[in-house]
């Protein structure tokens, strides 16, 4: 269950690939995994082969708790690939830790996802697939590769591209984000699907080869960033090196990277579409405060992916920029309480306000985006309750109205407080004294990556894939809207018991 005062958009997963006959890899893995944590805390695994038997180790927890030097050492293995996972899409339970491992008669394979399928129902259903047979998209695939398999013919199962067989006949098949690393005995594979939803690199190590999710996996292991992989592009890494090949459609072919990678999901020091993301923020700053200016004492970023839109703010307001935030670094993800007055508590068991930085001044709050706007409201009441004169809150995103299939977990309709409420609206709910966002045009400017293709769907409603989606003025709609109202005016009373917001 999501935390109710965790407001940020959630991810799904990170992944890792690595080939390097000479060199660690289960601690090359873990490494990687560790540098992908933000992007998923719920279970951590890896799996690593001999060139005979593939060995998983996998488990619920962050990286650092599920292996060990004594874990690390009986994975020995001259390729793997390794997981870190949030639950879009399957229960979070450890049946759903991943790599997902399966063995037909002649073969075994792993496999790590990032992303979400968004016609999981329609291929279990071709596929006879009965319910709870697979817990989860990424289990689907991995049925849907081992069935592959063993339809092949004896001759064609004795031959050592098996996989990558598997994969053609398969791949075409997938709607949605999927950004895949697999292994058999003797390969590493890295898929991106033809929008390219989620991020995908390449990285060369003296020695070998490292697929991840982001350029400071490849950091962290000495590995030096080569390229992304191409939307719809597929590479095989073996004993002869990199092979690319094209399994999907060209007509299919449509690049769409989240938008959200930098705005919030990407690591400060991630290099997406050539850009420096943290740089990008900084100009999400400089863009909010062209766009939406404001008189105050100081700006104010909340930790930690609105403080570079802070600080390019302040540059560009030349209004004093200070830290009014203190973020406890050894809270986990989710807060859970008896009540909602204790749940609110969360905020401050994350965030605490720096009063003498706060006390008397006109604030200008700068975050990243809102979702249900339960954590934004605790947090304005918070500042007030430390003393402040005014409360100007700017969003490094446009308003988040519509919910995210490829991958983003924030919900249904019913949960958006955008897109039942105008910014007039949520400004009064949320206890600002003003509220704006950055325009979807200046957020792209920002990134520096105009024209290269973005998803931007969660701000637009533009969803570039076929989705099961309810548009404006049906039955669904409506009911959201009406369902949403009901929440908030139970939730209110007990918000925030000991604020004014």
């Amino acid at each position: 269950m999501a935390d109710p005062m965790d407001d940020s958009p959630r991810e799904a997963c990170g992944v890792v690939g690595i080939y390097a006959p000479h060199d660690p890899v289960a601690h090359l893995n873990y490494l990687a995994l560790y540098a992908l944590q933000h992007r998923g805390q719920e279970s951590a695994g890896i799996a690593v082969s001999d060139g005979d038997n593939i060995t998983v180790v996998k488990d619920m927890g962050l990286v650092a708790t599920v292996f060990d030097d004594r874990t690390l050492v009986t994975l020995d293995g001259h390729l793997g690939i390794g997981h870190t996972r949030y639950s879009t899409a399957g229960s979070s339970s450890w049946h759903n830790a991943q790599p997902v491992f399966r063995s037909t008669a002649d073969h075994q394979f792993v496999l790590g996802h990032n992303g979400n399928l968004t016609n999981t129902a329609k291929l279990a259903e071709e596929t006879s697939i009965l319910p709870g047979m697979v817990g989860s998209d990424s289990d689907l695939i991995a049925e849907l590769l081992a069935i592959e398999i063993s339809s092949m013919s004896s001759s064609i199962r004795s031959q050592d591209k098996v996989l990558e067989r598997a994969l053609q006949a398969v791949l075409p098949r997938l709607e949605g984000a999927f950004s895949l690393v697999l292994a058999d005995e003797e390969r590493v594979i890295g898929v991106r699907d033809p929008n390219g939803f989620r991020p995908l690199c390449l990285g060369r190590l003296e020695r070998g080869w490292v697929l991840a999710s982001e350029t400071p996996a490849l950091d962290i292991v000495g590995a030096h960033f080569l390229r992304e992989l191409a939307p719809g592009e597929m590479v095989v890494i073996n004993g002869d090196g990199v092979r690319s090949s094209r399994p999907f459609p060209e007509e299919r072919v449509d690049p769409r990277l989240c938008i959200f990678e930098f705005v919030y999901f990407s690591r400060p020091d991630s290099v997406i579409y050539g850009q420096s993301v943290h740089h990008a923020r900084v100009r999400m700053g400089e863009k909010l405060a062209e766009q939406s200016p404001v008189e105050a004492d100081l700006v104010m970023g909340v930790p930690e992916s609105g403080l570079p839109a802070a600080e390019g703010f302040s540059r560009a307001s030349g209004i004093p920029y200070g830290q009014g935030l203190v973020k406890n670094r050894y809270i986990g993800r989710t807060f859970i309480a008896p009540s909602q007055q204790m749940r609110s508590m969360g905020v401050r068991m994350k965030l605490n306000p720096l009063r003498d930085s706060i006390e008397g001044n006109r604030l200008v709050v700068v975050d990243d985006s809102i979702v249900r706007g339960t954590t934004t409201r605790a947090l304005v009441a918070m500042l007030r309750e430390a003393g402040a004169a005014e409360v100007h809150l700017r969003i490094s995103s446009p308003p988040y109205r519509w919910p995210c299939y490829f991958g983003m977990d924030t919900g249904d309709r019913t949960e958006l407080v955008a897109a039942h409420l105008s910014v007039a609206e949520m400004c009064d709910y949320v206890g600002a004294d003003t509220l704006a966002f950055i325009d979807i045009e200046g957020l792209t400017e920002a990134t520096g990556a105009v024209g290269a293709g973005f998803c931007n769907a969660c701000l637009t409603g533009d969803y570039p894939v076929e989705v099961p989606v309810a548009p404006p003025g049906s039955i669904a709609y409506r009911r959201g809207a009406a369902q949403f109202a009901d929440a908030q005016d139970e939730l209110a009373p007990s918000l925030w018991a000991t604020g004014d917001g």
